[in-house]
């Protein structure tokens, strides 16, 4: 298992508009439809990696912990479901998040957001400029370290507080996204 940083873009970067299939429901989602006051997360996950299957349950919490008060949550899956069907539509459909999941089949909105890794989370303010991209917590597959969240929630309570989260970031560790390849004929 290969181990891959988060880029650690810019802080004040600019979130991205999107409009992506939300398997599970059918429809389309589109970052309009998210117009939390405060702020916006957006998390780049799939449901093959060791990494986000060691936090899934940490992330559920999180949605139902943060839900109505301010900051829209949203997950997106951008790996090539050719290679890793089961980052696809169809197993994306059977997740339970209290946040929509959506599918990037293009790998657009991926690039855009220059996301590397999964998990990889990005915390936009009310004004959409990131605030925060970096590791949930401490914890890893095999470390013994309790999955907590201590690292994006105190970013969140921040940001609902009125305050900019801490200036030490620490990057997200994951697998890397598992981007589409394009083969010739010989």
């Amino acid at each position: 298992m290969a181990l891959t940083p988060s880029t650690m873009i810019a802080l004040g970067h600019e979130a991205t508009e999107f409009n992506l299939l939300e398997p599970k429901t059918g429809r389309y989602v589109s970052s309009a439809d998210l117009p939390g006051p405060t702020g916006l997360l957006v998390l780049f996950i799939c449901n093959h990696c060791p990494f986000v299957r060691h936090i899934e349950q940490g992330l559920i919490q999180l949605g139902r912990d943060y839900a109505g008060k301010g900051i829209d949550i949203v997950a997106i899956s951008s790996n090539d479901a050719v290679t890793h069907p089961e980052d696809g539509p169809d197993r994306m459909a059977e997740k339970d998040y209290p946040f929509p999941y959506l599918y990037d089949e293009s790998q657009q909105v991926a690039k855009a957001y220059d996301a590397a890794c999964t998990p990889d989370l990005f915390l936009f303010d009310g004004e959409r400029e990131l605030v925060y991209r970096g590791q949930f917590d401490d914890a890893r597959p095999g470390n013994d370290i309790p999955v907590t969240g201590k690292d994006l929630r105190a970013a969140m309570d921040a940001l609902l507080a009125g305050k900019n989260p801490a200036g030490e970031q620490k990057p997200s560790i994951g697998c890397n996204i598992k981007w589409r390849t394009y083969h010739r004929a010989p």
